[in-house]
C-alpha cells in the first residue's frame, strides 16, 4: 500500500523550476533513501510531503489524503521530521523538547509526558538523567538523538529525515544509521531519509532514488542500482562506493 504520493508535481520559487512533472509513490512501511546533488529539489519534495509546501501543480497526498483538502497543522503533527541541525529548542530541556508536540496538541498530564520523554529517550539510547539537561549540554549525537525522540512523541506513521546525520563525526554517524534501522523495523515506521553520501543511502534504503535537476534519474533496490546503474550520473555516484569500500 501506498501511503504518500505526488502526481506530476511542479513547484517553483522565484520562476525557477525545482521540481517538474514529479511523481513518486512511498510504500507503507519501506525505508527510502534519496540522493542528488544540491538545488535538486530534495528538500523541497520532502517539505511538500510535509505540508510546508504546497504544489504549484499536481496533488501531494499522505494516507490517501490530499493535503490540499487536508488539517495542514494535524498532517504536520502526524509526521515525524528530523534535520540536520535537530531543530532543538535550546531554552527547554530535553523533556521539554521531547513533549513539545503532545503538549501543545493539548496533552497536559505533567506525569503522563514525562513517561513518555523517559520512554523515548531510552528507545534512542540516552539515559534517564538527559532529561534535564539543555540541548547545549550534549554531544551532537545526542542531541540528534533527542531530535529523533521528539518526532516520535506524535506517534507517527512517517518520519521525514533531511540528512539528519551530516554534521556528525564518522563513527557516531555509522552508530545512529544502525539505530535508525532498528527503530525503523520496530516501530514498523515509513522513512524517507535525505542524504548526500551514497554509502549511507545504499546502506539505509530498501529503495534508493537518485534525483537530479527536479527529476527522479533512478529508483530501485540498492542492488538493482548497482548492477544497471541508469545513467552516468548514476554510474559516477557508484564508482565512488566502490572506491571507498
Amino acid at each position: 500500500m501506498d501511503i504518500i504520493t505526488l502526481e506530476h508535481v511542479t513547484k517553483s520559487f522565484n520562476g525557477q523550476e525545482i521540481l517538474r512533472d514529479f511523481s513518486l509513490s512511498v510504500k507503507e512501511g519501506e525505508f527510502l533513501t534519496v540522493i542528488g546533488r544540491s538545488g535538486c529539489g530534495k528538500t523541497t519534495m520532502l517539505k511538500l510531503m510535509n505540508g510546508l509546501l504546497m504544489p504549484d501543480e499536481g496533488a501531494v497526498c499522505v494516507e490517501g489524503k490530499n493535503i490540499a483538502e487536508t488539517d495542514i497543522i494535524s498532517l504536520r503533527r502526524r509526521i515525524g521530521y528530523v534535520i540536520q541541525n535537530r531543530g532543538l529548542f535550546p531554552h527547554m530541556t530535553v523533556e521539554k523538547n521531547i513533549t513539545y508536540v503532545p503538549v501543545i496538541s493539548g496533552k497536559k498530564d505533567k506525569k503522563e509526558n514525562r513517561e513518555l520523554a523517559l520512554r523515548l529517550l531510552k528507545l534512542v539510547g540516552l539515559e534517564e538523567e538527559k532529561l534535564e539537561k539543555y540541548p547545549a549540554e550534549l554531544s551532537g549525537g545526542q542531541q540528534q538523538r533527542v531530535g529523533i525522540a521528539r518526532a516520535l512523541a506524535a506517534d507517527p506513521k512517517i518520519l521525514l529525515m533531511d540528512e539528519p546525520f551530516g554534521a556528525l563525526d564518522e563513527i557516531t554517524r555509522q552508530t545512529m544509521q544502525d539505530e535508525i534501522l532498528k527503530l525503523q523495523k520496530s516501530l514498523k515506521l515509513t522513512v524517507v531519509f535525505i542524504t548526500h553520501d551514497i554509502r549511507e543511502a545504499m546502506k539505509l534504503g530498501d529503495r534508493v532514488m537518485v534525483m537530479e535537476d527536479g527529476r527522479v534519474v533512478q529508483l530501485d533496490t540498492p542492488e538493482n542500482i548497482c548492477r544497471v546503474p541508469a545513467d552516468s550520473f548514476v554510474a559516477d555516484l557508484i564508482k565512488s562506493v566502490l572506491n571507498r569500500s
